[in-house]
């Protein structure tokens, strides 16, 4: 069943989705010949339109140094959609393009003339979303030039100007508390929205739900029954054609610092008092800030990081990283990381915080796992629960969407014997809704004015915080790096992580 066709199924849901329809306006896409553009934010846009969750008020214009004309544009978008349906084919009739240099203000210059055209024929009403889909190099000219052109506030007293920007947000803390001060000399933190397409997947948003919808799970969310926590973001692919991206990154920027962190934020946050963007906001700050930042002595022993050698996946022989496209040979560059992490406050303190995340793992999963303490005492005889290990709730964000819990049961037959079994919902069985894809849902609330699913301030400088140390300690060349053959699940070392602690990794 399509998205239409469940919201006329379901009046109701009709109604909920209506209620977030887009104001008029302009969504100004830098970047608008590039790869994001075309495979995730116009199918993003499409899709709004099949929904009818824009107005016939709404026009995109395109920004990229590529020469195109509107007519050039709109036939790529076409193709970039081609499922787009007679809506979307309508809607990209009005859509506008300008070439030039990001930064050039001969650029911003045309493209405030074409906005002001786009204002006129569409009714747009002087309501701006810029979008940055550009490589970050390019965040801090074309903000500079977009408040030299005064684009950077409203033209009108009713209408809004606000700034979307991919990640990553800086390499370093240095680097992105520099381009936080870029950002801010031209727009309020008010007007910009950090975009991480993780918070925009239904199943992240779930974790809320299940904690603070229901009252059996959020009394034993804390250290006096969790054991320890596990999050898992794996890959089973490698890095494709984009080794040279992935040379000045790596897994713990690429991954860990973005991804990882929201999601433990998540999951470690305190109840708040509503949820809106202010009261979900101020508490996953409060969580990063009560992580422990590890000194750059404690990095050896509390991070692993690794590189995948040649191996298999998924039947298919592969080559190792250093023999990727765009890789040099002698490459330090790290496609693993695992850590671990601790959270000093009342809730989680002495309980380990436990995260991994690389490519060419055995398949694609990202989960989170937390496991229980034992039983206090088994009175059952070792060979009746040989096959029975300690309680555990996984909230699984990827591909298998969905809630496992795992708890011992007695094995049906005459003999008194106790394993493991999983109590399991899934998404796909229990609602017949299509979920919005992540970049549609995050667009629509940027357009809205929701900032709740978006990263604040000094939720990235924290996170920054946390994985600055980490980056210090691997800047010597003395710093160990491990191999894992591709197709398994990392190195040695990261088992002896959790093995010195009588502990180890679930498998997914």
């Amino acid at each position: 069943m399509t998205s239409a066709e469940s919201m006329e199924a379901n009046p109701l849901a009709a109604g909920l989705e209506q209620g977030r329809r887009a104001p008029p306006g302009v969504l100004v896409v830098f970047g608008a010949s590039g790869d994001l553009t075309a495979r995730k934010l116009m199918p993003a846009v499409a899709s709004l339109a099949r929904r009818r969750l824009l107005p016939s008020t709404f026009a995109v214009v395109g920004v990229a140094r590529s020469p195109m004309s509107d007519d050039d544009f709109r036939s790529k978008l076409i193709d970039a959609v081609p499922d787009g349906g007679p809506a979307w084919a309508e809607l990209v009739k009005g859509f506008r393009y300008v070439s030039g240099a990001y930064g050039g203000a001969d650029t911003m210059e045309r493209l405030k003339a074409v906005l002001e055209e786009v204002d006129a024929d569409r009714g747009t009403s002087g309501n701006r979303l810029f979008y940055l889909a550009t490589v970050p190099s390019v965040f801090e000219p074309v903000a500079d030039a977009l408040g030299a052109a005064g684009l950077n506030s409203a033209s009108r007293p009713d209408s809004f100007v606000r700034l979307v920007i991919e990640k990553p947000f800086g390499r370093d803390l240095a680097s992105a508390q520099h381009l936080d001060d870029a950002l801010h000399r031209n727009f309020d933190e008010t007007q910009i929205y950090r975009i991480d397409h993780y918070l925009g997947k239904e199943t992240v948003q779930n974790v809320l739900a299940l904690r603070f919808a229901n009252a059996i799970f959020e009394p034993i969310w804390d250290r006096r029954y969790v054991d320890h926590v596990q999050i898992t973001v794996a890959e089973a692919l490698g890095v494709e054609h984009r080794g040279g991206f992935y040379e000045t990154a790596g897994a713990l920027r690429d991954i860990v610092q973005n991804h990882v962190m929201q999601v433990l934020s998540l999951t470690l946050m305190e109840p708040p008092a509503t949820i809106d963007a202010q009261g979900i906001r101020d508490e996953k700050v409060k969580v990063l800030r009560a992580v422990k930042i590890m000194s750059v002595e404690q990095v050896p022993t509390d991070v692993v990081r690794a590189q995948y050698e040649a191996g298999w996946s998924e039947g298919i022989a592969v080559p190792g990283y250093r023999e990727e496209d765009g890789v040099a040979p002698d490459s330090r560059t790290e496609t693993y990381v695992a850590m671990k992490l601790e959270v000093d406050n009342w809730r989680w303190a002495g309980v380990p915080i436990f995260v991994r995340t690389g490519k060419r793992l055995p398949k694609r999963v990202t989960e989170v796992a937390l496991q229980f303490q034992r039983v206090p005492h088994l009175p059952f005889r070792a060979h009746e629960s040989r096959d029975l290990h300690p309680n555990a709730l996984v909230l699984r964000i990827q591909p298998d969407e969905g809630i496992s819990l795992r708890f011992g049961a007695k094995v049906p037959g005459q003999a008194f014997e106790v394993r493991d079994v999983l109590m399991d919902f899934s998404y796909g069985a229990a609602f017949l809704e299509e979920a919005p894809d992540a970049y549609e849902r995050l667009l629509l609330d940027a357009m809205i004015g929701d900032p709740t699913l978006f990263i604040r301030s000094d939720e990235v400088l924290q996170s920054w915080c946390i994985v600055d140390p980490i980056l210090t300690a691997w800047a010597s060349k003395d710093t160990p790096l491990a191999r894992y053959p591709a197709g398994t699940w990392g190195p040695k070392q990261a088992d002896q992580l959790l093995a010195r602690e009588g502990r180890r990794w679930r498998t997914p």
